[in-house]
């Protein structure tokens, strides 16, 4: 179980144990760097003339070279940070803290082959609500009655809507191996973040670059190989077996920069970035959701690529990132919730300001018509924002509706770029192009519920900090 096992998509009384099993039990830390590519084998299908101009821009940023041109002879498996996976039998035990592992609840046992990259995820109910949880996840070769291998965690479940409990998450976005800013280990904020010990996080996607070196997903295997890579560093595996997760997906963790339905990136396809996703993250159906935690906070986590326009369409009233049945849905769930705190979560900027050129949020002229008619929406409810994306960290205020918006910045230093302190503007309250993470706490001094947010640089200090009242 050389990717651990993880606690996600975690509610009052339900969650989701995702798995793995594997041939070795760390990934392959002696393997062969992959080939530089030949110039050559580099597609002219850039130039495409039958793509747009977006389109083809897009792709100038990584053109989707070919498994063989990339592996040059060589098996997958025999690649650094290969974790190839095992066919057999997985299960997981689970039971409450204050009831000890004597009232252990067991699943059934189910099968997983190389057809499903060895993944299992199992979904837990009748848990109950505010209660710390531990789970050991067990693997089974085929017909053996004793396990192989065993990976413990653990997890909380989200307390009652009329309890108003104190509680701290975390938020980030963009990651990628190639950018972990400790080689062995991953990436530094994760042992930071937890030292917060915080009840639950947030991943706002590009979990993992598939279309950037190296090597390029531009195959189910390639991207398969890369996820399973990421997920056997030891901090990420650490802190995810022991923290209730939400990871929610963006462009480069679907297929590739600013994507949409029915591209494709090499032989990949849009709907296979799809089913990867889930396939190697726990997930619920529909892909939007919300969560309660307590009293005094709800969140919203929202879906920003399966159901939109393309970018590069007009825009306009009928122009979506959402999708019509997801933005009446954001509103109705919104106006029907008593929380103190109702926080959007979005993968993309919802106010930015970003740079220029960007066609892919709401922050965005491409998309200017529903940005601002979420942007209205939200500032009228008194709720605010925290974003993934943008590889800098800042805090921002809409001139138009005053809507507070808390960009988390990618999780290296080395992974920021894009911006510049020159381009600082008044919205500005807070500007670092420099990686790291956001932290909430949620508290009531004095009986007042204060939301307290953070951010931090890479191992945790804090850089600046921002509270926002009760509505």
């Amino acid at each position: 179980m050389a990717n651990g096992a993880i606690a996600g998509e975690v509610t009052t009384d339900t969650a989701i144990i995702w798995t793995r099993l594997t041939r070795h039990p760390e990934r392959n830390v002696r393997g062969l760097p992959f080939p530089k590519v030949n110039p050559q084998d580099i597609p002219s299908v850039a130039l495409d003339p039958r793509k747009t101009a977006y389109e083809r821009n897009a792709l100038l940023v990584s053109l989707p070279v070919s498994e063989a041109a990339q592996l040059q002879g060589h098996a997958l498996d025999e690649m650094e940070g290969a974790v190839p996976g095992a066919e057999g039998d997985v299960r997981v035990l689970y039971w409450r803290e204050d009831q000890g592992s004597a009232a252990a609840i067991a699943t059934p046992r189910a099968s997983v082959s190389i057809a499903n990259d060895g993944t299992h995820s199992f979904q837990l109910s009748g848990l109950a609500p505010n209660a710390r949880y531990h789970f050991r996840a067990e693997g089974y070769a085929s017909g053996q009655a004793v396990p192989s291998c065993t990976y413990e965690g653990a997890f909380r479940t989200a307390p009652r809507p009329t309890d108003p409990t104190p509680l701290t998450f975390t938020v980030v976005t963009c990651q990628d191996y190639p950018r972990r800013d400790d080689p062995v280990n991953g990436h530094r904020i994760y042992p930071a973040m937890a030292r917060l010990e915080p009840d639950f996080f947030v991943h706002t996607g590009d979990f993992e670059y598939l279309d950037k070196p190296t090597p390029l997903a531009t195959t189910v295997a390639l991207a398969r190989f890369k996820y399973n890579r990421i997920m056997a560093l030891p901090f990420q595996r650490a802190f995810y077996s022991h923290v209730s997760s939400y990871f929610m997906k963006d462009d480069h963790d679907t297929l590739k920069d600013d994507a949409w339905p029915g591209q494709t990136y090499g032989d990949l396809t849009f709907a296979q970035g799809l089913a990867l996703f889930r396939e190697h993250l726990p997930q619920s159906d529909p892909p939007y959701r919300t969560i309660r935690w307590g009293r005094d906070l709800q969140i919203w986590l929202v879906e920003g690529r399966d159901f939109r326009s393309p970018n590069d369409a007009p825009d306009g009233p009928q122009k979506s990132i959402w999708g019509v049945a997801q933005k009446r849905w954001f509103f109705e769930t919104v106006d029907a919730s008593d929380a103190t705190f109702r926080i959007l979560i979005s993968p993309t900027a919802v106010v930015g300001p970003d740079r220029d050129g960007k066609g892919d949020s709401h922050a965005n002229q491409a998309f200017a018509h529903e940005g601002a008619e979420l942007r209205q929406f939200l500032a009228s409810r008194r709720m605010f924002v925290i974003n993934g994306d943008r590889h800098w960290q800042y805090a921002s205020v809409d001139p138009a509706t005053g809507l507070h918006e808390y960009g988390t910045g990618p999780s290296s230093d080395i992974h920021a770029s894009g911006y510049s302190d020159a381009e600082r503007t008044p919205a500005h309250r807070y500007l670092r192009i420099r990686g790291g993470f956001i932290s909430v706490r949620i508290a009531r001094v004095d009986g007042q519920p204060r939301a307290i947010i953070r951010h931090h640089d890479v191992d945790g200090n804090v850089r600046f900090e921002q509270s926002e009242t009760a509505r």
